[in-house]
């Protein structure tokens, strides 16, 4: 199955160092990781989202014109980097 992820251009440019270095794929890295990650799970219960809607009028009006970008800058806006 294809899917998309977003990936820091760091974290991205390490895993291709990496993969060059094991002469592999990234996509094969990425696949191992997570089979590592689901495989050191200790409660083996299927992870859930907890629902964290809440009753709004969806974007402000400002808002509803910006592309997913805009938005997501806006949503971590003084958080960090």
């Amino acid at each position: 199955m294809k899917t998309s992820v977003e990936i820091p251009d760091s974290l991205l440019d390490a895993a291709r160092k990496a993969a060059a270095r094991e002469g592999t794929t990234v996509k094969a890295l990425i696949e191992r990781g997570l089979r590592e990650l689901l495989a050191k799970r200790k409660d083996g219960r299927e992870f859930r989202l907890r629902k964290a809607s809440y009753k709004g009028k969806g974007l402000q009006p400002g808002a509803k014109a910006f592309g997913w970008e805009n938005l997501r800058e806006l949503a971590y806006e003084g958080r960090g980097a």
